[in-house]
């Protein structure tokens, strides 16, 4: 049984319920639009293929991301990144809209505006986080939604980083780091070169994780989710020997908080002392990779120190200098 009944705000409201679907209505404009819709739904309801849509037609886009954000996102590793993609979102005009309103050349129209502002690589992330955000809907929380990120075209991945130190660009870093006020950088920037370890889990290591007879850090929590050990080399060892212990802290680089972006205030203008320009502190990990390769470790031994899981990846952090390779040539047999 289909209705139709014009309210006190002038709209036309539309109702249809017929047994075994749950009552369902919608209001319009025009009564022609009205009459036009309980048409489409009763024919759906006679072929089986009638899906209430409600749900995705009374919720937005915002509704679901703050969801997302506290049942989702909380227990992610890179939680606090992916909270900063959310914050995006959520200060962006899709985020009013209701899902069922979101289509697939909305994101087409989005990539194209945004890749003018940030990277490819930037635009793929926040394109991500939504259609992670439309597979939970579909799969645990029963929405009757369609992915509209399925089928647009996802920009190229951004080219490898492949900045390294030149020069003597290592030997005027370490210089300015230790005219630094701030008393660990130096450490932190020489045990980054010589582990290749990530700066988040340089700055979580804990002085029970270091065998210093053995030569090792053990890391029981990584990015990838799997631990490792780490070999440590002689000038390694000496750094760690070096480092005061705090009376409290079981940290060994205790000055920072756990944060990666807590030590832009020692390595600017640590930097900017050296004349160094274009060098992050995540190329330091590049230049170690890099160089385990030329000293002559091999693919397996260098992914067990790095914890990278595939080879590709591990291509992307590898920029071998040419020049190292010399030598090999010369050494091989006419």
């Amino acid at each position: 049984m289909a209705t139709v009944r014009k309210l006190a705000s002038g709209k036309w409201n539309a109702q249809v319920r017929r047994k075994g679907h749950s009552p369902i209505s919608k209001s319009f404009i025009n009564q022609k639009d009205a009459f036009i819709w309980i048409r489409y739904i009763e024919s759906e309801m006679d072929k089986g293929t009638y899906i209430n849509r409600s749900s995705a037609e009374n919720t937005t886009l915002e509704d679901v991301l703050i969801r997302y954000r506290n049942e989702i996102t909380l227990h992610k590793k890179s939680h606090a990144r992916e909270q900063g993609r959310i914050n995006h979102w959520l200060a962006h005009s899709f985020s009013k809209r209701n899902l069922s309103s979101l289509k697939s050349n909305d994101f087409a129209k989005y990539r194209d505006a945004r890749l003018k502002e940030v990277s490819s690589g930037t635009v793929r992330l926040e394109l991500a986080l939504i259609s992670h955000v439309f597979t939970i809907l579909q799969k645990e929380w029963n929405f009757p939604v369609e992915n509209p990120l399925t089928n647009i075209r996802k920009p190229k991945p951004s080219r490898a980083r492949n900045r390294r130190l030149e020069n003597d660009e290592k030997e005027r870093l370490l210089i300015a780091c230790k005219q630094s006020r701030n008393p660990q950088i130096y450490s932190l920037v020489v045990m980054a070169i010589e582990t290749g370890m990530r700066l988040g889990e340089l700055l979580k290591m804990e002085w029970a994780d270091i065998n210093l007879s053995k030569r090792t850090i053990f890391l029981d929590d990584t990015k990838n989710g799997s631990s490792r050990t780490i070999p440590l080399s002689y000038k390694a060892i000496e750094t760690l020997i070096n480092i005061p212990k705090h009376i409290k802290s079981k940290r060994v680089f205790w000055i920072w908080p756990q944060k990666p972006d807590a030590i832009s205030g020692a390595w600017r203008p640590a930097l900017k002392r050296a004349e160094i320009t274009g060098l992050r502190f995540h190329d330091l990990r590049h230049e170690a990779t890099s160089q385990f390769f030329e000293i002559g470790l091999n693919v397996l031994e260098v992914a067990a120190i790095t914890g990278h899981k595939s080879v590709q990846m591990l291509q992307r952090y590898t920029h071998i200098r040419p020049e190292s390779l010399v030598s090999k040539l010369d050494g091989r047999s006419c």
